[in-house]
């Protein structure tokens, strides 16, 4: 169905491009746009939305930077999927000195379980009356080391079926779980970091003695319309690596 497009002239006006953004988004929420799918040339694209090739262009790039789509050059544009090498770990932003970079070796799932919510996993879940969420409990190894400890929080009427018999077979990245047996894909995320002490428990999994400074970052991942999807909290070792950010 062709969508045209004029410009607003309202207070709340956006720029063109990012109307179409915001189209081409509705599109990848509603599932017209399937993951790992190639998406309309711009031409058609230009066409669909009644603007120009530049304008869509424009919208591309910048889902691009995302990492909401990737251009494949000679083949057309792709919407991402979580399998995507450039896409799999582009929330892990440990970083290290050492030669060769950070190398996660593996995953070891300590707990999956059903818990009744917080009032804040609630309100931001949006769950209702004895609706509940799933933790997952993991510790991530880098460097054939254990080095960050990890609570995530998912709203269990998304993640219904979500076990540790599940995580334990499918030999995926969690994101990549999420997305092939759920349906749900991650496109951002808001983070605290603070700096904590090492309690026994977590001591014990990152075979560390009790009260070794930590890095705490909270985390908050969000699906399409600004939906949070995750409520993430991890412990990482900082001895050898360190958190790393682009500010634009």
């Amino acid at each position: 169905m062709t969508k045209s497009l004029k410009p607003k002239t309202s207070a709340s006006f956006s720029p063109l491009y990012k109307q179409i953004k915001e189209l081409l988004l509705q599109s990848l929420e509603t599932g017209e746009f399937k993951p790992g799918s190639v998406i309309p040339s711009e031409q058609e694209l230009a066409v669909r939305f009644q603007v120009s090739q530049g304008t869509v262009r424009k919208a591309i790039d910048e889902l691009s930077t995302e990492n909401v789509l990737i251009r494949r050059q000679g083949k057309g544009t792709y919407v991402a999927t979580h399998h995507e090498p450039q896409v799999r770990y582009r929330f892990l932003r440990m970083a290290t000195d050492q030669p060769g970079g950070v190398k996660r070796t593996k995953s070891v799932i300590v707990s999956c379980d059903e818990l009744n919510p917080t009032l804040e996993q609630k309100r931001l879940f949006e769950l209702e009356g004895s609706q509940k969420v799933i933790c997952i409990k993991r510790v991530m190894h880098l460097s054939n080391s254990p080095a960050v400890y990890e609570e995530i929080y998912l709203p269990e009427p998304v993640f219904k079926g979500l076990t540790f018999e599940l995580l334990h077979s499918e030999k995926m990245p969690l994101y990549g779980l999420f997305e092939s047996h759920f349906g749900v894909q991650l496109l951002r995320c808001d983070e605290k970091l603070r700096a904590v002490n090492a309690p026994a428990d977590v001591a014990r999994l990152l075979e560390i003695k009790e009260g070794v400074p930590l890095l705490s970052i909270e985390r908050v991942a969000y699906t399409y319309g600004e939906k949070p999807m995750e409520i993430r909290k991890g412990l990482y070792l900082t001895e050898h690596y360190y958190y790393r950010n682009s500010l634009n």
